[in-house]
């Protein structure tokens, strides 16, 4: 068995061939060990942002422009989590097995719903930003049609600059890899291109949403302490108000998706454009991608509607005549 050396003896990805790329030397223990977390958290991912899927998708109720944005994020954590196992073994045995072009195809894919995910992010913020900073316009301004085009435009745009991005640094010419070994599935580029990718596919979108945001939790602070001083007078607070505060709240619970994706994703980003050991980087790597079984706990912790719906689920009774129409929300909650 090839895993049980214990470190010393090279171990090669295909023994036959004189230019194949070099194993990385784990113990099998510690195989063993690697490959049962990394199955645990993809099979804990995709359970829990599939039932965020077949929530938003099911119950009419939830028919939101945000929940839409909320479903899109949840479908590219969804697809990464399928892939785990698959990023897990080209990290840690630092081999590849399915051939350039599937590889190709592949970093293509990984790079794309990385990219959605910030996407996404940046939509919500966009979304949160009009309805708690320009609730009269929100209805306008927001609408389910327009929303659903954004995101269209967000994947396609992610998978055409990820292509072009993949294709320029020459993956798929083999006369610009001479100098990579054969069973190697990683985009080689320069320093320019690290930085210019890192701005563009991370920099930017941050600045835009915590920018968003810093507006976002200026206008809630105020807007709270407003209908708090309202109702500590005794006065009457309208329906209007009550609306600003559960927008105001609900723009909060989504800051913390925004916090965790930010604390997950800048190690890895500040790390990608330095020479750093291969153990570091796979570790930055755990925590990025563990990021979207973050998610759903978000949302179960915050989102009552959430819990509502798993029970609908588990219990089996979407399957009911017009579960889809249940009133799964309270009053003034979103």
């Amino acid at each position: 068995m090839a895993y049980e050396t214990e470190g010393h003896e090279t171990q090669y990805c295909f023994p036959a061939i004189n230019s194949s790329c070099i194993k990385g030397k784990h113990s099998s223990h510690e195989y063993n060990i690697i490959y049962v977390f990394v199955s645990l958290l993809s099979a804990w991912t995709v359970f829990l942002n599939l039932l965020v899927i077949i929530s938003i998708s099911h119950f009419k109720k939830l028919h939101t422009p945000t929940n839409l944005i909320i479903l899109s994020l949840a479908v590219a954590d969804l697809l990464l989590g399928l892939v785990m196992p698959i990023e897990a073994m080209r990290l840690i045995e630092m081999c590849w097995y399915f051939g350039d072009t599937f590889c190709g195809l592949y970093l293509i894919f990984i790079a794309m719903v990385l990219s959605a995910s910030l996407s996404n992010l940046v939509l919500i913020a966009v979304d949160r930003y009009v309805a708690v900073c320009h609730p009269l316009l929100y209805p306008q301004k927001i609408t389910m049609t327009k929303t659903l085009i954004s995101i269209c435009l967000s994947w396609i745009c992610s998978s055409t600059y990820n292509t072009a991005f993949v294709i320029n640094n020459g993956y798929f010419d083999i006369s610009r890899r001479t100098d990579k070994c054969y069973g190697d599935c990683s985009v080689m580029m320069g320093f320019a291109w690290r930085v210019t990718d890192l701005n563009m596919s991370f920099i930017f979108p941050c600045i835009l949403i915590i920018s968003f945001y810093l507006r976002i939790f200026y206008v809630v602070h105020q807007q709270v302490k407003a209908i708090n001083t309202l109702m500590k007078g005794g006065k009457f607070v309208n329906e209007g108000s009550l609306r600003r505060k559960s927008e105001s709240k609900a723009a909060l619970t989504l800051g913390i998706i925004v916090t965790v994706y930010l604390l997950c994703y800048i190690p890895y980003y500040i790390c990608s454009i330095t020479v750093i050991s291969s153990i570091t980087i796979n570790v930055l790597t755990s925590v990025m991608y563990m990021n979207s079984g973050l998610n759903p706990m978000v949302y179960a912790l915050f989102y009552p509607w959430f819990k509502k719906t798993v029970k609908h689920i588990l219990s089996l009774k979407v399957f009911q005549p017009a579960s889809s129409l249940v009133n799964i929300l309270t009053e003034h909650q979103l």
